[in-house]
């Protein structure tokens, strides 16, 4: 087994930036698709999908960050007052880049024609920022999957914004008062008012939870941690990462001297 690089024993609360989740999130969703399609039976197939759409905040174009720009070499002589020419600029163009947002499809190959069966989404910022593009069409496909045939499986790996996962805050309060991570399970055919769900604590490393499969399939165990791991290790996160710097999310007090304490120990911070 290859040697995690990650300091924490589970999620890393650095790769929380928004400004590196994009990339986070597309890594992890590509070993998780990885995980799963060695463990798939026969007859079935994992798929990666995007969400794609642009972000709107109060009715402006909101810009994310890797908008690309064009530069040419067209020359503009624009002909001040006088006789002086002034110099020619560079024209720019600036492309917009919608938001992508990956999650997996497992469809199932068996005869009469290919069926979806599940659908597992790992939260962005953007289904979490309330009265946000991102989260109104998360909700609606959320919904959607909820009164569908379809399981789905919901991996929340954010401390900060709304409540998001299909669990109403108030039910899983009423089980476990604290937690940092949460995973959630519908499976077809249950109400909207049941789940399986694994509470996470940053302390400890990500669980192994279940992938349900088309009846009568037993479940694919599916190994977050491992995949975690193979996610930091491609992405390289140790080298993204400032472990020195504050962390750009705010923890409870218990939690940062905590954090502070695990760095140390890694030889991560004086």
């Amino acid at each position: 087994m290859a040697v995690s690089l990650c300091p924490f024993p589970g999620m890393d609360p650095y790769l929380e930036n928004p400004a590196l989740w994009g990339d986070v999130h597309h890594t992890l969703i590509s070993a998780l698709r990885r995980q799963i399609s060695e463990r798939l039976p026969e007859g079935y197939l994992a798929l990666i999908q995007e969400r794609i759409y642009v972000e709107t905040h109060e009715g402006k174009l909101r810009y994310v960050p890797d908008v690309s720009v064009g530069i040419s070499n067209r020359e503009t002589h624009t002909r001040a007052t006088g006789a002086a020419v002034a110099d020619a600029p560079v024209h720019i163009a600036i492309h917009t880049e919608p938001m992508r947002e990956p999650y997996i499809e497992i469809y199932s190959l068996h005869a009469p024609e290919r069926t979806l069966v599940t659908v597992i989404e790992i939260l962005s910022p953007a289904n979490k920022t309330p009265n946000s593009e991102g989260r109104r069409l998360y909700l609606r496909k959320q919904r959607d999957l909820l009164n569908s045939t379809v399981h789905l499986l919901e991996i929340d790996l954010l401390h900060e914004g709304a409540h998001t996962v299909f669990p109403p805050l108030e039910a899983l309060q009423r089980v476990r008062s604290a937690w940092d991570y949460l995973v959630c399970l519908h499976r077809a055919g249950w109400s909207g008012r049941e789940a399986d769900v694994w509470f996470i604590d940053l302390a400890d490393p990500l669980p192994a939870v279940l992938v349900p499969l088309r009846a009568p399939d037993p479940d694919v165990v599916v190994h977050l941690q491992a995949a975690f791991e193979d996610a930091y290790r491609e992405g390289q996160y140790h080298k993204a990462v400032d472990y020195t710097q504050p962390l750009p999310i705010p923890l409870p007090p218990e939690k940062q001297a905590w954090v502070d304490a695990r760095l140390r120990e890694q030889g991560l911070r004086s």
